[in-house]
């Protein structure tokens, strides 16, 4: 699993960042899931290395502009250029009822299949390799923040130990792989998780945008390998966050904190704090430091791959 920000900016673009969107790549299934859409995303994306043909899931969190202004044109895009076989599109009530009046009166017709769906509390998708979640956060408007868990799998397989054994290799091989028993033909019984390594921990990351600080969004991330919360305001702005009814860098680190996650990325910063303000990103980063330590500034093409951890490592820590 691999993130990619395409947009780190509140509101409006700035010269260095974009509005909302971040990329999700699933490389094991060549897809890409994004978070949001704002004005321009599509641009860059093909300044970035996302593919995107390999598109398959878009879930929006809000009906504010800089959230939603560049799905239409992606979209359409896609049917005359990347042309995929399907695209599955997810958010709040509106979502549909916007695309639907764009697609009217923009006489856009699609080439592929696009489905909508309006997102109520709770699971949003689920298969055998991942589950999506949500739960609403504190904003201006209905917002979703989302979560995303990959499913545990077995540790590495030993190759080695198994044809020492005596195992041949072949359909065996797999059913022990996934854990399973068989019996040998000397009348031996093997169980698959004694020559598998430490059970590797699916990864989970939490997506919290537009909100000030909730409950909900600490539930959402607890736990989580990796936390992408807004931080739109600096502490000492905390009155215009609850007046806006955003986050300021210290709320985004109390969820981190509480949450007992393992990463916090900083993002949605508004451009007030730009080059020459008294208050610079870097003043943000500090406060969220004193708070959780391993939080970072997001930036318009930060790519962070989430590594793994078995089992072992997990209880560890």
């Amino acid at each position: 699993m691999q993130i990619t920000f395409l947009g780190t900016s509140s509101g409006v673009p700035t010269r260095s960042r974009n509005v909302s969107s971040i990329a999700l790549r699933l490389p094991q299934r060549a897809e890409v899931w994004l978070f949001d859409c704002g004005e321009g995303t599509q641009h860059q994306l093909l300044r970035s290395d996302v593919k995107i043909s390999q598109i398959r899931r878009i879930f929006i969190t809000h009906m504010h502009g800089d959230h939603i202004f560049g799905l239409m044109g992606l979209l359409a895009s896609c049917g005359l250029a990347a042309n995929p076989k399907k695209i599955d599109v997810y958010g709040p009530p509106g979502l549909d009822a916007y695309l639907q009046a764009c697609r009217k009166y923009s006489q856009t017709h699609f080439s592929y299949p696009l489905e909508l769906h309006t997102v109520q509390p709770g699971i949003v998708v689920e298969d055998d390799d991942f589950s999506v979640s949500c739960a609403p956060l504190e904003h201006r408007v209905t917002a979703f923040g989302y979560r995303v868990q990959e499913q545990d799998r077995v540790g590495r397989f030993n190759v080695k130990k198994a044809a020492a054994l005596g195992i041949p290799s072949g359909p065996l091989y797999g059913q022990l792989k996934r854990g399973g028993t068989v019996t040998l033909p000397n009348g031996q019984v093997v169980n698959g998780t004694d020559l598998c390594g430490p059970t590797e921990i699916g990864r989970k990351i939490a997506y919290c945008t537009d909100t000030i600080y909730c409950q909900n969004a600490v539930e959402l991330s607890q736990g989580v390998d990796v936390v992408i919360h807004e931080a739109t305001f600096a502490h000492q702005d905390a009155e215009l966050a609850y007046q806006r009814l955003h986050s300021t860098s210290t709320m985004a680190a109390q969820v981190a904190l509480q949450a007992s996650a393992q990463k916090l990325f900083l993002s949605h910063f508004s451009p007030r704090y730009a080059l020459g303000s008294p208050i610079q990103l870097g003043d943000l980063l500090t406060e969220a430091r004193a708070i959780f330590p391993n939080s970072e500034l997001a930036h318009d093409f930060l790519t962070y791959d989430i590594p793994r951890r078995s089992l072992e490592v997990a209880v560890a820590s």
